[in-house]
């Protein structure tokens, strides 16, 4: 085989596994950004190797993926900035036409935003572990030879990082039943119904909000209320949307603009947690659904 022969080969081996890739790198990262600077680590890695003395490439490309993503993760905690603190995770905002979000291309690699709050918490090797194991299935003599860890050690890291996970990841309702809370939700807003909104929101509600300057954490219902309420008085406009396949909200200005994006957790008919983002100049960089007429 020719050497350009020989390089096209290795690209079309890497272009199968991309999709797998992109989506181990998108849970481990909570951006598709940073994913994709993953994946192009990972061929840079693949550029410099002898593809032909790389006995099982899925294998091999998984371990590069896996501890260019560890390198990541342990890159942004050893940063100083405020804003990898509380990272907003990757957001894909789609029209909720009532579709299974599997049948929608757009959402089917997307993670729900509940999800990747909490796999945040997790340390980088713990959540490798998780992600791997428990979600793409790879075998624990595999994971260990990525984190540098023995078969059985793999194993605790892994139950470790599960217990976390279902301590602190609740169970979501139905999402016929998010669709009527958020639904509930946004009427009571529109209208400035103080009493609705309290209906639907848990008294322990956490509203976590990315802005310009920062993040932003509420605590309690009757705060958040009451700064909706302010809101309506602003000439807005609001829509469901789904957010990484979950029901949320989509916010427009008077002028036209988007003004928020909200993702809405719901456990047992309220609303427990939202995250929104109010940045002007990430709002202008997500791909969002049309102003309804």
């Amino acid at each position: 085989m020719t050497a350009a022969g020989s390089d096209e080969a290795v690209a079309k081996a890497f272009e199968a596994q991309r999709g797998r890739l992109v989506a181990i790198a998108y849970r481990m990262l909570g951006s598709r950004a940073d994913a994709e600077d993953a994946m192009q680590e990972a061929w840079l890695r693949l550029a410099r190797q002898d593809a032909a003395a790389i006995d099982n490439l899925p294998a091999w490309l998984t371990t590069v993926v896996g501890r260019v993503c560890i390198d990541m993760l342990r890159s942004r905690k050893a940063r100083p900035e405020s804003s990898f603190d509380d990272p907003l995770p990757g957001l894909v905002v789609t029209e909720d036409s009532g579709e299974a979000p599997e049948d929608n291309v757009l959402l089917a690699d997307s993670v729900g935003l509940a999800l990747l709050v909490v796999l945040d918490t997790l340390s980088p090797a713990e959540r490798l572990a998780f992600v791997l194991h428990d979600i793409f299935e790879v075998r624990f003599e595999e994971v260990g030879q990525i984190i540098g860890k023995s078969t059985d050690a793999s194993k605790m890291i892994a139950s470790r990082a599960r217990r976390k996970v279902r301590g602190t990841h609740r169970r979501v309702d139905t999402r016929q039943r998010q669709r009527a809370v958020v639904d509930a939700f946004v009427a009571a807003a529109r209208d400035g119904d103080f009493e609705g909104l309290l209906r639907v929101l848990d008294p322990e509600l956490t509203w976590r909000s990315h802005t310009s300057r920062g993040v932003v954490v509420r605590h309690g219902a009757a705060e958040a209320a009451a700064r909706i309420q302010q809101a309506t008085r602003a000439n807005v406009t609001a829509q469901r949307v789904l957010v990484n396949g979950e029901p949320g909200v989509l916010v427009w200005g008077a002028n036209g603009k988007p003004k928020a994006v909200m993702a809405c957790t719901v456990v047992d008919g309220r609303i427990v947690e939202i995250l929104s983002l109010i940045d002007p100049k990430r709002l202008a960089t997500l791909p969002l659904p049309a102003r309804p007429a």
